[in-house]
């Protein structure tokens, strides 16, 4: 039985991506690089690391991506702030639901812990969860299996006592190598042929997740 729900972050519970790449393409057209939708989604579920190399692997070891990516974050944080961030549909539906039926709630994010707590204060969820494990918290990203793995030992559970909610194929890579029932909800990138036999459930939203997870009790 399910006791622990893991919950990446960007694209699955807020639609941040979306909002990260407006910036990014903004300011690539501004400093005059060519960059497309297609550049973005290479970076997405990536720390920022492994984001700064893809970077660099396309425009150059001189590509200032430091310079653009503290950029991007001020006018990410000034729009969220102003604006406010905007909600997956099904997400309160299925955190209060977990709580319902207590389980228990954790998050597993490629992003810093600065940005994963201003997203949640601001969407008002922050005291859903009991764990948070951030980018900056373990030594290997995803697709490797320490951020759902580091979850769960936060949670207090086994990985086969927990489900992963991903949006990405990397996402769930990570939470398949960690032996946990997988839920893709997709956002920029859909499953691939590879990752299909991962997956538990492919559910359009968060809502059609909850019901498959009520399901499953």
């Amino acid at each position: 039985m399910i006791k622990g729900a893991i919950f990446d972050m960007d694209g699955l519970m807020f639609d941040t991506e979306r909002l990260v790449y407006d910036n990014w393409q903004k300011m690539m057209d501004e400093a005059g690089y060519d960059y497309s939708i297609e550049d973005f989604k290479q970076t997405v579920g990536r720390r920022k690391k492994e984001v700064q190399n893809f970077y660099f692997s396309r425009y150059g070891a001189d590509f200032p991506y430091w310079e653009f990516a503290d950029k991007g974050r001020a006018r990410y944080v000034e729009r969220v702030t102003r604006e406010g961030i905007p909600v997956k549909k099904g997400l309160f539906e299925i955190l209060d639901w977990c709580k319902g039926e207590g389980v228990k709630i954790a998050l597993a994010t490629s992003t810093s812990r600065q940005s994963a707590e201003l997203n949640l204060r601001v969407a008002g969820v922050v005291d859903y969860f009991d764990a948070l494990v951030c980018g900056e918290e373990v030594k290997n990203g995803k697709p490797h299996p320490e951020v759902f793995l580091t979850a769960a030992a936060k949670l207090g559970l086994a990985p086969e006592e927990c489900v992963a909610l991903e949006d990405s194929i990397n996402g769930i890579k990570s939470a398949y190598a960690a032996g946990m029932t997988t839920v893709m909800v997709p956002d920029f990138l859909q499953p691939t042929d590879e990752i299909k036999p991962m997956i538990t459930y492919l559910c359009g939203d968060l809502s059609q997740a909850k019901e498959r997870l009520c399901s499953d009790r």
